[in-house]
Parts: C-alpha cells; sequence; structure tokens
C-alpha cells in the first residue's frame, strides 16, 4: 500500500491521528521528528539548540528521502518538513498527502507548545508561521481535513479520503 503522509502545523494531531490510522490499516507509524530525535540521541529543542536549524532540516530531507523509498507507512511530517521541496516530493511521489488543516490559533491555545522551538515567539508569531506555510501545506495536498472534533473523528475523515 501507498505511504500515508500526515502534513500540517505543529501541535495539529498528525502523530495521534496518525497512529489511529496506522493501527486502523495495520500499518507502521514514523513519525519524522522522533525519528530525528532517537537517530540523534537529542530532543528537537536540543538540536535546535546545539546544531541549528538548517542543520535539523538537512536530516529531515535525509529522513524523508529515505521514508519514501518504504512502504505501508504512516508518516507524520514535522511541521516544516513541507517547506522543503527536496524532502516534501518523495514523499508526495511514494504516498498519499494528507494536510491535516486544524485553526492556528485553536493549536496555539490548546495544544502544550514548551517543547516546540519554533513556537516560542509568542501566539501572533505562531499564527504568522501558520499563514506563511498554507499556501505550500495546500500545493502537496491530496486531500485536506478540517474536522478536528476528536482525534478518532479526524482519523475517520482520513479514512473516508483514502477510501474514496
Amino acid at each position: 500500500m501507498k505511504n500515508i503522509v500526515l502534513i500540517g502545523m505543529m501541535g495539529c494531531g498528525k502523530t495521534t491521528v496518525g497512529g489511529l490510522l496506522a493501527q486502523r490499516l495495520k500499518m507502521t507509524l514514523v513519525d519524522t521528528d522522533a525519528l530525528i530525535e532517537a537517530r540523534e540521541g537529542m530532543t528537537i529543542p536540543e538540536i535546535f539548540q546545539t546544531q541549528g536549524e538548517p542543520w535539523f532540516r538537512s536530516m529531515e530531507v535525509g529522513v524523508a528521502q529515505a521514508l519514501s523509498l518504504r512502504s505501508d507507512l504512516v508518516i507524520a511530517c514535522g511541521g516544516g518538513l513541507p517547506m522543503q521541496e527536496q524532502a516534501m516530493a518523495p514523499l508526495k511521489e511514494t504516498g498519499v498527502v494528507i494536510w491535516l488543516d486544524r485553526d492556528a490559533g485553536d493549536i496555539y491555545d490548546h495544544e502544550d507548545m514548551t517543547s516546540r522551538p519554533l513556537a516560542q515567539d509568542g501566539r501572533e508569531a505562531f499564527l504568522a508561521r501558520a499563514r506563511a506555510r498554507r499556501e505550500v501545506y495546500e500545493k502537496w495536498a491530496d486531500h485536506i481535513i478540517t474536522d478536528f472534533t476528536s482525534p478518532v473523528s479526524t482519523a475517520a475523515r482520513v479514512f473516508e479520503r483514502l477510501e474514496g
């Protein structure tokens, strides 16, 4: 089966929804951020602090390219990964891309942002980052999901789109 590639802003639910999808479809969930953390033995904030964002972004490209060579995966992409053509193009070629388009204000107001380096400049900066990414997320998306009443309902909407 083709990979299912979940994109969207940090905190939108990619990993949670991805886990539900992987379980239902008997696929393997891979979170790109968690994979990088495991490989590097550091958290994302530590990587940003010690190595810098450009180095982290280069790691994302390598991870995305490697995952695109595999199948039967649900891939929860870091929020910034789709901003890199060389990371996203191979994932799109071998998978179905689902944009979890959750309202950025809702994410910022209701999710824990303390461990997210690019959410430390306050709500307005977070909303501006979301606005800047919208066009790119839309460009890559095969399907857009806007139901966030619960992770189960979001996963159900994704599953419906995949079946349809």
